[in-house]
């Protein structure tokens, strides 16, 4: 038998997923703010798991996917993820897999700066660091100031 405070538990964590796919590590700290049986929240989570409602693998490719739409790296999507309980293999995994960096490295470098490569040094600079800031690394950095895409 399913004792009320369960009901509520299950019931509440549907409601969080209907908004977005959520990590069990986000999912689980939304639920222990609201309710304060730590027990009967991972039961929840394993039945959340069990009936696929939560699956890491999943919430992890939407997350990068949402992530690289809006200009972001794989660095800075790869702690983001850890933050939200991802392992690191499997963090690492999906964001090879999801691929095109460079590209969207690209994009975002011609989004933000319309005139493009900049001559001056200190300018050129600000535009590395900015690259550098939104989670690009030194290859795709490189592919953005080297390549005639620009």
């Amino acid at each position: 038998m399913v004792s009320e405070q369960e009901s509520s538990i299950y019931n509440k964590s549907l409601d969080i997923l209907s908004y977005r796919e959520h990590s069990r590590k986000e999912l689980k700290n939304k639920l222990i703010k609201k309710f304060d049986n730590a027990q009967l929240v991972e039961k929840t989570l394993t039945k959340l798991e069990d009936n696929n409602l939560i699956n890491d693998i999943r919430f992890a490719e939407a997350y990068i996917s949402m992530r690289k739409r809006k200009g972001f790296g794989p660095k800075k999507i790869f702690f983001e993820l850890k933050e939200k309980g991802m392992p690191d293999l499997v963090a690492r995994k999906i964001i090879e897999e999801e691929g095109g960096w460079a590209e969207t490295a690209s994009k975002t470098f011609v989004k933000k700066f319309k005139d493009g490569i900049s001559d001056d040094f200190k300018i050129n600079l600000k535009q590395r660091n900015f690259l550098q800031n939104k989670g690009f690394g030194f290859k795709e950095i490189e592919f953005v100031f080297g390549s005639d895409m620009l």
